[in-house]
């Protein structure tokens, strides 16, 4: 395949090379540059290179200070994490620099500037045939590591690291490891030539302190899961290698001092412990000397896409002997809508149970509190007032969230989100909106008919961020009445098109009275209130409580009706979850995408020619309805009787 060239003519590989050769002369002048300073002058130059990023890269002391934020939160004033934050900036430039000096030190100049502490934890290991892995990491002045190279010339050191991209400088930032005797192991190589040298046996020096992704552990950190690199535990297991932590301290001008800590004891029976056994020690290293850290690293990464972890590759481990870690917070935004709202429970209750760690707030329109507050997963509601701007929105969730999941497609909905700067905004494109999300899902492909069900569409986000199974529906109240009643729902907020005729309702109920001893009652809006006089006028067994019941009460109601007869409405979607046995006349709407789907549930239709239509009106003669057959409505409600609600 021919390579796509730029608008200067060269082919895209020749560019790369080029790249690469710049990067590397201007890396390689500004190596020899500091090499020919006296390393007191490194230290106060990368101090003052360390204050000035952390004046001009903004999104990086926000990183750092976020960071600092996840490991210190009820420790450390903000003030004091400010603080630490630049003094962080300082102390890593300082150390940078001081680490491009020292290959040029002898090493008497090296005995005066860094003190080695417990060396004899690696010498006492080799002196017995075992083999020692160092679980080093970025504390510091970490190009020391290859100093102890000379601390026990009896045994081989080696490296396990990451090759750079551009093979040019990792040779230049590799060369002077080698020059010391310190064999690296690329990683992206395989592990043989690590195994070989600790075999021998030899001192490995493994990162423990970075953000694994895909391939990782996930296991508490500062008391929050973080995908963690088992290499570690997985090295020292077959080699049965004693794993020393080790750091490395800045003491104070251009002076370090290097800590080997105590034997990590580990068990082949369960190598995941070792995995977080190493992260607690890390802890502890960096509580130390907090400001020492490599901060601007984003050990805590959210994964992309699917950071419900779940189902994560290599698993979760959290021994019950461990508190409880930080919540990984998550605010889902709600639809509008009841029916919408109700058919998006299991997306919903998904992304609680995507996580041990997860905590779900869910963000509504505050007519619909009251049913998110019945929703047992859901942790939190916060409710947007009538007539409340975005800018409020956003303010209520500001510092907040990890992630925010959009289930409306509305441009609103994402400029709150991205307002309250919630770092991951996940939802569909659509509405101008796209520059305000990071995770934008793709819709499902329209392989064949039927469409997709508004339900499966709201939980085809979930599956997309990692949630692997749909729910299982579950009845959150227990019915108590004895009593035998039928709920009638006439309206529909939507529109008249929706609506089986008052007349129709009511002729229903006094045929189902001629057969059954039961009472009834009317439930909706206060809207539906006229619809409502129409349908019980005359009749004493009909109650109306239209615009009379909380949304708490209509659920709790709905619980205990023997069956509900309703129109393609908010409430049918309600009762449907609940488990209530209910009958739904469909007539200008499609059942297919958004119909009720317990089995409990039966749709009555009159298919035209002329439906689904979705108009709000018919501007015709209403045949989808007024054709619906009457005696399959009472057939199906008088059914309610053969197949009342199970009692508890």
């Amino acid at each position: 395949m021919e390579l796509v060239s730029v608008s200067v003519g060269f082919p895209l590989d020749k560019v790369s090379v080029m790249a690469d050769r710049l990067v590397y002369i201007f890396a390689l002048l500004a190596l020899g540059f500091i090499r020919l300073l006296p390393l007191s002058v490194c230290f106060i130059l990368g101090q003052a290179v360390g204050a000035l990023l952390w004046l001009i890269l903004p999104g990086y002391r926000r990183l750092a200070r976020e960071n600092l934020s996840v490991a210190f939160s009820g420790e450390m004033s903000p003030a004091a994490i400010r603080s630490l934050t630049f003094k962080h900036f300082t102390t890593l430039g300082a150390n940078v620099a001081s680490a491009i000096k020292i290959p040029t030190l002898s090493q008497k100049e090296i005995e005066r500037i860094a003190q080695i502490e417990n060396l004899e934890a690696i010498r006492q290991n080799i002196a017995k045939g075992r083999p020692v892995l160092l679980a080093i990491n970025h504390i510091g002045n970490w190009e020391l590591y290859a100093q102890l190279v000379f601390q026990v010339p009896e045994a081989h050191f080696g490296t396990v690291y990451q090759a750079l991209h551009n093979k040019l400088v990792d040779d230049l930032v590799n060369s002077d490891r080698r020059r010391l005797g310190v064999q690296t192991f690329d990683r992206k190589a395989g592990f043989q030539g690590a195994l070989a040298l600790l075999r021998e046996p030899g001192i490995l020096g493994v990162l423990v302190d970075q953000h694994a992704g895909n391939s990782g552990v996930w296991t508490p950190f500062f008391n929050r899961l973080c995908s963690t690199s088992p290499l570690s535990a997985t090295l020292a297991i077959r080699t049965n290698a004693a794993v020393i932590p080790a750091a490395i301290y800045t003491t104070g001008f251009s002076r370090w001092r290097v800590v080997l800590s105590p034997e990590v004891p580990w068990s082949a029976e369960n190598p995941e412990q070792l995995t977080l056994d190493i992260n607690k020690a890390l802890e502890k290293q960096i509580r130390v000397s907090p400001a020492d850290w490599f901060w601007v690293h984003n050990r805590w990464k959210t994964p992309l896409p699917k950071f419900l972890i779940n189902e994560a590759k290599r698993g979760i481990y959290q021994p019950s002997t461990e508190p409880d870690p930080a919540p990984f917070r998550i605010v889902v935004r709600s639809p509008n809508w009841l029916g919408d709202a109700v058919m998006a429970i299991p997306a919903v209750r998904a992304f609680k149970l995507g996580r041990p760690d997860a905590r779900v707030a869910v963000l509504c329109q505050k007519k619909l509190a009251g049913l998110w507050q019945r929703v047992g997963d859901v942790d939190e509601v916060i409710a947007i007032e009538s007539g409340e701007s975005f800018f409020a929105t956003a303010g209520k969730l500001r510092g907040q969230f990890e992630a925010a999941v959009l289930l409306p497609n509305s441009l609103r909905s994402a400029l709150e989100v991205w307002l309250a700067g919630i770092p991951r905004r996940v939802g569909y494109a659509g509405h101008s909106r796209s520059a305000f999300l990071n995770q934008i899902i793709t819709p499902r492909k329209k392989i064949s008919t039927p469409p997709l069900h508004h339900a499966d569409r709201y939980w085809h986000i979930a599956s997309r961020c990692g949630a692997e199974a749909m729910p299982s529906a579950v009845s959150l109240w227990k019915p108590t009445a004895k009593e035998r009643v039928i709920g009638i729902c006439p309206g529909a907020e939507y529109g008249p098109a929706k609506r089986w005729p008052a007349y129709k309702f009511r002729t229903l109920v006094q045929q189902v009275n001629e057969q059954v001893d039961c009472s009834w009652v009317i439930l909706g809006t206060a809207a539906d209130s006229t619809i409502a006089r129409e349908i019980s006028n005359g009749l004493p067994n009909v109650t109306d409580l239209t615009g009379k019941t909380t949304l708490g009460e209509l659920m709790d109601l709905l619980a205990r009706l023997s069956g509900l007869l309703t129109n393609d409405t908010g409430t049918m979607h309600l009762a449907d979850f609940i488990g209530t046995p209910l009958v739904a006349i469909f007539g200008s709407t499609e059942p297919i995408l958004t119909g009720p789907r317990s089995p409990r549930s039966k749709v009555i239709r009159q298919k035209v020619e002329c439906s689904p239509c979705f108009l709000r009106e018919c501007p015709i003669d209403f045949r989808c309805m007024e054709e619906i057959p009457m005696e399959q409505v009472v057939a199906a409600v008088l059914d309610f009787k053969k197949n009342p609600r199970r009692r508890n």
